[in-house]
């Protein structure tokens, strides 16, 4: 079980590194190579979830901060805090 829960993960961080745009690449993919190794298997299926979605909707999501789901708001608060685009909760 946490053989195949090591695979997505590893799966899940390529598919971070090769988003398609360099601006993606590097900004998905570097927070992946922070966040992914922590994650439970469900963290994982969400973060997979959230890959399938075209870079240019992510890309404005992540500028913006405002995506039109509710669904991956904490990610994205996540991703833009990790970048420093947003300010943190401490």
């Amino acid at each position: 079980m946490a053989d195949d829960l090591d695979v997505r993960r590893r799966r899940a961080s390529y598919r971070a590194h090769h988003r398609g745009t360099k601006e993606m690449d590097l900004l998905v993919g570097r927070y992946a190579d922070v966040r992914i190794p922590a994650w439970s298997e469900e963290a994982v299926q969400h973060f997979e979830r959230f890959l399938n979605l075209p870079d240019p909707l992510l890309q404005a999501w992540i500028f913006s901060g405002e995506p039109e789901s509710g669904e991956f708001q904490d990610l994205l608060n996540d991703i833009r805090v990790f970048h420093r685009l947003a300010a943190g909760t401490d």
